[in-house]
């Protein structure tokens, strides 16, 4: 039966899985109102809109 020499380190036994992990892209939709790309189920940081209804008003922001 095979054994061993000596303890297997975590870095040297998390870098043979970390050559077969790709990270990937995050997943964007557009927005309904401004159609700029944004993540889903996050509101939208050009116009300020979620799910059609304006939660951040981006004018005030500005004039600040």
């Amino acid at each position: 039966m095979a054994v061993p020499k000596g303890k297997v380190s975590k870095a040297r036994r998390n870098s043979r899985n970390s050559a077969n992990f790709k990270a990937s892209a995050p997943t964007l939709v557009e927005c309904p109102k401004c159609h700029e790309l944004k993540q889903p189920h996050l509101v939208c940081a050009k116009c300020g809109t979620y799910k059609n209804e304006t939660v951040i008003n981006k004018e005030e922001k500005n004039s600040k």
